[in-house]
């Protein structure tokens, strides 16, 4: 990198003699070369953080702001994100290895934009009265919500300041107090966050972000008795393992978990437009997006122009080091990744699957990986139903919507789809028909603050955004009152 005069932010903890036998480097995914070393939180240092987080739950001092003053503090803190943009570009570019042209477009007025997003609900969070089903008008009902307490946040690093806002937005706007583990590839966003939400006036206590892995940092957290919601973004094996976890003590959780997700081009579909979103929605992030469109489904009309569109537009994108404005698409995050991917594209080629790699030129060093095409797999195979979480899509022909949507559907996941179609009918049908949380109609990767986003099947519990995801913060109270002989 660059950036030599780049501020990594620290944690206070991380100096304590029993944790600085337990570092794990940060590696940037441009050089493979260390940059940072990150503290493993132990038990003892996750109490600590825990406790005072529902100390601050229940202070007065987090208890009595009242609905419009958490708004303010929510966007003082969308106001320090926007002043503190530059560093939060490159720190997330740094980490992540995405190019800061993006980090810097994308990420930071994305998180600045949902934490807004939600700062306009504590205003706006009613209870309901109603009558009583069995008895009078002596009798008043109504509902209260609460918020549920405390909450741990778990990430992954694909966007981890995108994706910690999809949750410390409602919790903050619930009420809730927070503590966010980021990933240990790319924490650093996340432990500035930290730093600008004191400098926003929010009480300490109420963010907080603690590093470490899933084995110690993460066990801990999830199993804390005083944690009383956890919400995660990551893969399916780690969602089951926190949802068996949170049984015991019964925790609310929410998961939002892996996508095999299916894009159906339609023999009436604009190419102009489907083609060169399709390569975005395939390939951007280097495919580490978990509704990625990674399962194309091509009338086969229109099967061959597409596969060398496809394959056309992807030779041209520009690959990068992250500090390069030019750049438009970064590597993967780590070399297991990259092993992963390449072992994954391997098996497809062996089992009879056509492989072909774009013709891009990417750099020397780094976990970079060209654009790939899949052609003729078995649709049960490796790479038809499990997420490869790289540049990676498969191209399959169909010749009815029946077929298309069969094969759409016969996934073990459900968190998104893609239509393309010129027929508002066939875009309402085929959307209505298709088994996801989310379906996209001409346009890819249009997630929104504002809508609810979450899937069907193995890809997740809940949902996160829009007024929905305020459900999982908060608890309803029913109180019932006899005020016939009340004064």
């Amino acid at each position: 990198m660059s950036w030599t005069d780049l501020v990594l932010p620290k944690q206070d903890w991380a100096t304590r003699s029993d944790i600085k036998s337990s570092l794990v480097p940060c590696i940037d995914p441009c050089t493979e070369k260390p940059y940072a070393d990150i503290p493993i939180a132990n038990h003892a240092v996750v109490d600590e953080i825990v406790s005072k987080a529902h100390a601050r739950f229940r202070s007065s001092e987090w208890q009595n702001i009242p609905p419009l003053g958490r708004e303010k503090l929510m966007h003082a803190l969308a106001d320090a994100i926007d002043r503190d943009s530059e560093h939060l570009a490159k720190l997330e570019a740094l980490d992540t290895g995405r190019p800061i042209s993006v980090t810097e477009t994308v990420d930071i007025p994305l998180a600045s934009m949902w934490l807004r997003t939600y700062a306009g609900w504590p205003t706006k969070m009613y209870g309901k009265s109603g009558s009583l089903a069995g008895s009078g008008p002596e009798f008043l009902a109504y509902t209260t919500r609460r918020p549920v307490g405390v909450v741990v946040a778990i990430v992954p690093w694909n966007f981890p300041l995108i994706l910690a806002m999809f949750k410390i937005g409602p919790a903050l706007a619930a009420g809730c107090t927070i503590v966010v583990k980021p990933p240990l590839e790319a924490p650093h966003s996340l432990l500035r966050l930290q730093e600008l939400a004191i400098q926003a006036g929010i009480p300490q206590g109420v963010i907080s972000v603690v590093t470490g892995d899933g084995e110690t940092t993460g066990q801990a957290l999830i199993q804390h008795p005083l944690v009383r919601k956890i919400a995660f973004t990551g893969s399916t094996q780690t969602g089951q393992h926190l949802l068996a976890q949170s049984v015991p003590d019964l925790k609310r959780i929410t998961l939002e978990l892996g996508g095999k997700s299916p894009s159906i081009i339609m023999p009436d579909a604009n190419l102009n437009l489907a083609i060169p979103n399709a390569i975005a929605g395939a390939f951007f992030n280097s495919g580490q997006v978990c509704y990625a469109g990674t399962r194309l489904y091509v009338h086969r009309s229109l099967y061959d122009q597409v596969v060398e569109g496809i394959q056309s537009g992807a030779s041209g994108i520009k690959f990068g080091m992250s500090d390069d404005r030019s750049s438009e698409m970064g590597p993967l995050i780590s070399a297991r990744q990259y092993q992963s991917v390449s072992n994954m594209i391997n098996n497809a080629k062996v089992s009879g699957a056509d492989i072909i790699h774009c013709d891009t030129q990417i750099p020397d060093s780094g976990y970079f990986y060209k654009p790939t095409l899949i052609c003729n797999a078995h649709e049960q195979s490796e790479i038809m139903k499990q997420e490869v979480f790289g540049p990676a899509v498969s191209v399959t022909p169909f010749d009815d919507d029946e077929q298309a949507l069969h094969m759409a559907n016969d996934s073990p996941f459900g968190l998104a789809a893609y239509v393309w179609t010129q027929n508002l009918a066939k875009a309402h049908s085929v959307a209505n028909a298709l088994d996801v949380g989310t379906v996209f109609v001409n346009c890819v990767l249009k997630a929104d603050p504002a809508f609810p986003f979450g899937g069907t099947k193995m890809s997740g519990i809940g949902r996160e955004c829009g007024w929905e995801a305020l459900d999982a913060y908060t608890e309803t109270k029913s109180i019932i009152m006899d005020i016939s002989s009340g004064t």
